[in-house]
Order: structure tokens, then C-alpha cells, then sequence
């Protein structure tokens, strides 16, 4: 049986619109005002603005393999939609999960398809411990990611089979 979300499903792409659009306009202002490797602080030894590049996935894994990357990413924003067409009305949290995480995969697939590599541009610190660059996408990505989680630990409830 195939669940809808009904109208509600239209905001998880309005949200997935949105992070892609917040992405590249922000990737955009990177190439366009920073030269590569340039930092600027936004909080001493915290937060940094730092232009940099990636042809690979986290931490630079894997680097060069855009055939990997775009293969992965068309089958996870595949099962991304057909997952949010399933929603339930009351899923609300996982479908701003789902949308949160469909935007960033399209993010970082845009910019591997027409840069063939990924702009990162936020630096962090913790503590001492310098945290690889990332962007909107892989935000986007990670918190849509943990918002998942809550909904399947705390909210799911099995479904019950015909037995």
C-alpha cells in the first residue's frame, strides 16, 4: 500500500530547494571572493571561513572517483523521494530530515558534476582539533542525518504485518 504525506510532502522538496539554492549561492561567494587556502575568522580559534577543495567525499576519501560519487548519489536521492512519498502525515520530523538530506546530496552532486570536485568553506575548531572544511550540503546533510534518527528511535512505530 502506498502512503502520501499529502500536501505536507511538497515542503520536504521545498526544504531540499532550499538548502540547494543556500549551497551554491554560498560555494557561489567562495570561488568568486576567496582565493584557495584563504581564511577569514569569524571566531578566533572556533569558526573560519576558509576556501577549499575536495574531489573526494568526507575527509577527502576516495578521491577522483566521481563515476562512485554520482552513481551513490543517484540511487540515494532515489530512495530519498521514494521514501518521503511514503511518509506519514505525522512523520513531519523525518520528512524535514529526508528534505534536509535529499538538498545536500543534490549540493555536493552539482558541484561534482559541473566543478568536478566539492567547495568547502567552513573551518571549525574543537578544542585544539581542526575539523575538515565542510559546507551547507554536508551540514544539511549530517543534521537531516540525526533528525532520522530521532524520528526512527523515539517516534517510529513498527508496523504490524498481516500474520
Amino acid at each position: 500500500m502506498r502512503r502520501t504525506g499529502g500536501l505536507g510532502t511538497v515542503a520536504y522538496y521545498w526544504i531540499a530547494a532550499a538548502v540547494v539554492i543556500l549551497d551554491q549561492w554560498t560555494k557561489w561567494l567562495v570561488v568568486r571572493y576567496m582565493q584557495l587556502g584563504e581564511s577569514i575568522p569569524i571566531i578566533d580559534n572556533v569558526l573560519y571561513i576558509t576556501s577549499h577543495r575536495n574531489r573526494g567525499a568526507a575527509w577527502g576519501m576516495l578521491e577522483g572517483q566521481f563515476w562512485l560519487f554520482y552513481l551513490i548519489t543517484v540511487i540515494v536521492v532515489a530512495a530519498i523521494v521514494i521514501y518521503i512519498r511514503r511518509l506519514k502525515p505525522s512523520e513531519r520530523l523525518a520528512g524535514v530530515g529526508l528534505g534536509l538530506m535529499l538538498g545536500g546530496a543534490i549540493g555536493n552532486f552539482l558541484d561534482r558534476v559541473f566543478r568536478k570536485e566539492v567547495v568547502d568553506f567552513i573551518h571549525a575548531y574543537i578544542g585544539t582539533y581542526s575539523f575538515p572544511v565542510f559546507n551547507v550540503a554536508d551540514s544539511a546533510l549530517t543534521v537531516g542525518v540525526i533528525l532520522l534518527f530521532v524520528h526512527m528511535f523515539f517516534f517510529a512505530t513498527p508496523e504490524k504485518g498481516n500474520e
